[in-house]
């Protein structure tokens, strides 16, 4: 048994660094697809308008220096040719600084592009892609010595990633603690996967048991990631396999992908060569001076920053994905510390009637992920992340036009924005803009198994009201964008 990583470790380095470089790959086509239509200079939120009143002290950025959407597609290309270069193994034999930079200049877009992207970057994923970011880093090249350091760094990530996630369980709904919390979840989540339905209709006690076991994936393993091994790997698998549940069970982003690719650097080296024949060379050199100064430069800096995140795990008043520093290099995390109990869905409607009344026909608006058409089965959209349906599911949990970019949006339907409609899975005015639009809420739950053989739907849903009356391009607020 041996606590502290040893030789055969770089094998848990070169799979890290693969897994890391397919998240960032899939980041960036992520911003690339959706920014004209969400920050670009046409978008619900500019990025330009938002470096122009914050200042790049609290949202360190390169979008400071120029925010243009040439800019951001630049960023955003450049971001997925090197990922890519990296998840094919360009980087693994490459000297040291030359290793160095392409992950830092990785780090260093993507954090670009968190520090002005708002609403739709401010989730727990944007801050723990920067944080393993930042340690990628210092990792170094596949035919050098694994630096232990930054691996025990990357189990501390981990840590605090799970323990945060399952102490915001037991501080915060009363369901976690009575084990029924997943009687709920799987059909109230933010977006379903094609499974969520079968999840949701599994039998009560398997839910408990469903709870029960994302306590101890959460509440022990954790802590046993600083045991020696072979302690610690059975736990990173433990960690491993919980989140690739998750994945068949919802559409969370990158999240669970990246939680199970940093549960990778605690995996015993061996066990890696055997599983998957994936290894380092035979012969590892030793890392310069220059290198390890540097590695212990970059611990002590995260050692530091760590204090409030290891504070925030002790309080009673436990922030949830909260960034103690305007770089993400030292984060604090959790996830539905609270359950719904009902899923409520706004549903966007156009009609082309100048002058809507009870007659007038409404068309409804299709969306990539969001339910919105009962026949609809949920898609399967992670890792990738929609961000304008995902906001969506925020929206009923307010009042009408809280969310700033909301009215925007409708503006965007109004006009026939093509940045915005862009977003969109469907538009039913694909020639000429619709006169009015309107936002409707209801009520919707799984199909039981009779409702969809009778039906051939995968929800039912009951109107609720409206959410936001008819407006038309006139009677819209300003556009303040």
């Amino acid at each position: 048994m041996h606590w502290l990583p040893d030789v055969a470790d770089a094998s848990a380095r070169l799979l890290f660094q693969r897994g890391l470089a397919l998240v960032y790959l899939v980041a960036f086509i992520a911003a690339r697809n959706q920014f004209r239509g969400l920050l670009g200079s046409r978008g619900l939120t500019p990025m330009a308008s938002f470096v122009a009143r914050v200042p790049f002290r609290r949202a360190p950025s390169i979008f400071h220096w120029r925010s243009t959407d040439r800019t951001f597609l630049a960023v955003a290309w450049t971001g997925i040719a090197v990922s890519a270069g990296a998840l094919v193994g360009v980087l693994d034999r490459g000297p040291i600084l030359l290793t160095m930079a392409a992950w830092a200049l990785l780090w260093a877009l993507y954090l670009s592009i968190v520090n002005v992207g708002q609403r739709w970057y401010a989730f727990g994923w944007e801050s723990l892609l920067c944080e393993a970011g930042f340690l990628a880093i210092f990792l170094g090249p596949a035919d050098v010595e694994a630096p232990a350091a930054v691996l025990v760094l990357l189990w501390w990530l981990l840590f605090r990633l799970e323990l945060g996630a399952g102490l915001i369980k037991l501080r915060g709904d009363a369901c976690w603690r009575d084990l029924t919390c997943l009687e709920y979840h799987h059909e109230t989540q933010p977006m379903p996967n094609p499974l969520s339905r079968w999840f949701h209709l599994l039998p009560r006690p398997l839910h408990r048991v469903e709870v029960a076991a994302n306590h101890v994936a959460q509440l022990v393993a954790p802590v046993l990631l600083f045991a020696p091994q072979p302690v610690r790997s059975g736990a990173a698998v433990l960690m491993i396999v919980t989140q690739a549940y998750l994945m068949l069970s919802g559409n969370f982003a990158w999240l669970n992908l990246l939680t199970i690719v940093i549960g990778f650097a605690a995996l015993d080296g061996h066990l890696i060569e055997a599983v998957t024949g994936l290894s380092p060379p035979t012969e590892l050199s030793a890392s310069p001076v220059w290198f390890d100064i540097v590695v212990g430069v970059a611990v002590a800096v995260v050692a530091v920053l760590s204090i409030g995140p290891a504070k925030n795990l002790l309080s009673k008043h436990q922030r949830m994905n909260a960034s103690y520093d305007p770089l993400h290099l030292v984060n604090t995390y959790g996830a539905f510390g609270s359950i719904t109990r009902t899923r409520d869905e706004i549903v966007i409607e156009g009609t082309d009637d100048p002058d809507p009344g009870p007659d007038t026909v409404w068309r409804e608006y299709g969306f990539k992920g969001k339910p919105t058409d009962p026949a609809q089965r949920p898609r399967q959209i992670a890792p990738y992340h929609l961000r304008l349906d995902w906001l969506l599911w925020f929206v009923p949990l307010s009042a009408s036009y809280a969310e700033p970019w909301l009215a925007p949006f409708l503006r965007g339907l109004l006009e026939n924005d093509p940045d915005i409609c862009s977003l969109l899975g469907r538009n039913p005015f694909p020639d000429e803009p619709p006169r009015a639009v309107r936002a409707r809420r209801y009520r919707y739950r799984y199909a039981t198994r009779a409702e969809r053989r009778e039906t051939g739907n995968f929800w039912t849903r009951t109107p609720l009201g409206e959410f936001v009356r008819p407006v038309t391009r006139a009677s819209l607020p300003e556009d303040r964008r």
